[in-house]
């Protein structure tokens, strides 16, 4: 189910991200931009539950 603490989540993990992005771009660490890979794959899976928890709370009206 959608929450205002899924979007939260989601946020915080956009924020987390950064970092792992700016290492990788502009260092070139390749260690950075595995971390980034697999954030981006968790950001996925976390938007993807948020938005059928979304449409089944739209639904539900």
């Amino acid at each position: 189910m959608a929450s205002i603490n899924k979007f939260e989540e989601l946020k915080a993990l956009v924020h987390g991200l950064e970092s792992e992005a700016e290492k990788f771009y502009t260092k070139g660490n390749g260690a950075a931009g595995t971390r980034l890979r697999k954030g981006l794959q968790e950001l996925k899976t976390l938007s993807q539950d948020l938005r059928l928890g979304i449409q089944d709370l739209k639904n539900k009206k």
